[in-house]
């Protein structure tokens, strides 16, 4: 088992289930392992070969004054070998280590080195001599010969560059240490974010959607946890919906069921007469029920993108003629005024007919259950930025600041003047909305306690409209 299996085996048995720290850490450690072996082998071969230059350049500067007094003494340079070998054994160098002796004429008299016994130096080499003055006249030039890199060092620089390789291998293995605890350390603190990703996830699988994760960082696992939470809060509010829903159709079911029930027990039980307007009483429970399910099953469709649309070129004055025309009766027979506003030569919307219907007659239906007799009600039809707008206007007593951004939520509740009791089962507005948005428009609402409420919605051009 090689030493980096061995360290692997070993962090493994301390952290075995910590796999993303020990992936982090082992990578961090491999990166670092790599950098400093090539460090240090480059460190090695310079530390090496430089100092094999040093010590042959220090040769030739001790060497070059001897040779000069031998020049002198001998007139001329028989016999120098004997000389530069009785030199190299006591400075304790290695006469191997090549030397080249070239005389003022550039001819080699004497070299350690077998390339130049056939050739003579080149000019860059020769360029590294050092001269050899006898009499002030130059009369040769001493000039090394650097040996390859690769080349294995000799004594006296062997014990140099084992001092030096040892002190290598203890800084790397210093700097393992050290990537080591590094890797620890930066390990943790990136993989501690997703820990508590995980434990979040692990408990909104167990259903408990109230805690937040932290956002620690502004980078991609800030990203991360922040999409999280959001996620989190949208299941949260959903989870709130379902179940405010389920309890709000519970109880508009409860209270035609018991008004059935309690009827058809006392008929069976012979404690009510079987009369016309007991039957009624029951037939209208029973077609509040079907309406209400109708409405549940619309918005349901609507929601889920399953609502099927006829999309076609429909007149927005047609529109609004026709539900005015409609509900004028009902509107006269509870004193209130109705009037229908479309600018003329408006250009056709892209929409369902049948639903755009049903959405004004939502909208009229509502009006007019909450607008006081001797109100006025106004529906209209102009030109919109994004396409047509059409407004409902009633003189009713309005809705709070509090109670405006929840009046398209299924079943809501606000003041408690707009009850149900009258027939609405409380999914108009929330129909009306998700239709509207089928069609690719907007809807909204304005209102002023005591003046009146305004419901505003848009519908697109058609196509072929905009296109001309």
């Amino acid at each position: 088992m090689s030493a980096f299996e061995k360290l692997k085996s070993g962090i493994q048995s301390i952290f075995p289930n910590r796999s993303l720290v020990l992936k982090l850490v082992l990578s961090f450690l491999a990166v670092s392992l790599a950098g400093i072996a090539l460090i240090g082998l480059l460190a090695s071969n310079v530390t090496a070969h430089e100092f094999v230059r040093f010590v042959v350049t220090q040769r030739q500067d001790t060497l070059a004054p001897e040779l000069s007094t031998y020049y002198v003494n001998h007139n001329g340079w028989n016999g120098v070998e004997t000389l530069i070998q009785n030199s190299s054994s006591e400075s304790g160098t290695d006469p191997v280590r090549p030397l080249v002796l070239v005389d003022s004429h550039g001819n080699v008299v004497f070299s350690t080195d077998s390339q130049f016994q056939h050739e003579k130096p080149s000019s860059q080499q020769i360029a590294f001599g050092a001269p050899i003055w006898a009499n002030g006249q130059l009369v040769g030039l001493l000039i090394p010969t650097f040996p390859a890199r690769n080349a294995p060092p000799r004594p006296p620089a062997n014990d140099y560059i084992a001092r030096i390789n040892k002190n290598l291998v203890v800084g790397a293995l210093g700097a393992v240490a050290l990537s080591l605890l590094l890797g620890l350390f930066f390990s943790s603190t990136l993989t501690r974010p997703v820990k508590e990703l995980i434990n979040a996830t692990r408990e909104v699988a167990q259903g408990d959607l109230e805690r937040e994760v932290p956002v620690r960082s502004k980078d991609e696992l800030g990203e991360l946890t922040k999409s999280f939470n959001q996620m989190r809060s949208q299941l949260k509010q959903s989870r709130d919906l379902r179940r405010k829903m389920t309890a709000d159709i519970a109880h508009e079911l409860r209270t035609p069921l018991s008004i059935i029930l309690g009827h058809t027990e006392a008929l069976s039980e012979g404690k009510l007469n079987p009369s016309p307007e007991t039957f009624d009483i029951v037939y209208d429970e029973a077609k509040r029920l079907s309406l209400l399910v109708e409405d549940l099953r619309t918005l349901s469709l609507s929601e889920a993108g399953e609502l099927t649309l006829t999309l076609q070129a429909v007149s927005p004055s047609d529109l609004v003629d026709r539900v005015v025309g409609a509900y004028l009766p009902k509107a006269r027979g509870l004193n209130i005024s109705l009037e229908a506003d479309a600018e003329a030569n408006l250009p056709d919307v892209q929409a369902d007919f049948h639903r755009i219907i049903q959405v004004l007659a939502n909208l009229l239906d509502n009006a007019l259950r909450y607008t006081p007799a001797g109100g006025h009600l106004k529906l209209s039809a102009r030109p919109a930025s994004d396409g047509i707008e059409f407004r409902v206007q009633d003189s009713g007593p309005g809705i709070s600041e509090a109670d405006l951004p929840y009046i398209f939520d299924r079943f809501y509740r606000g003041d408690k003047s707009r009850n149900r009791q009258d027939g609405g089962s409380g999914l108009g507005l929330a129909i009306s909305k998700s239709i509207i948005e089928a069609h690719g428009g907007r809807i909204g609402a304005e209102s002023t306690m005591g003046e009146g409420t305004t419901i505003t919605f848009v519908l697109p051009l058609f196509k072929e409209t905009i296109l001309n």
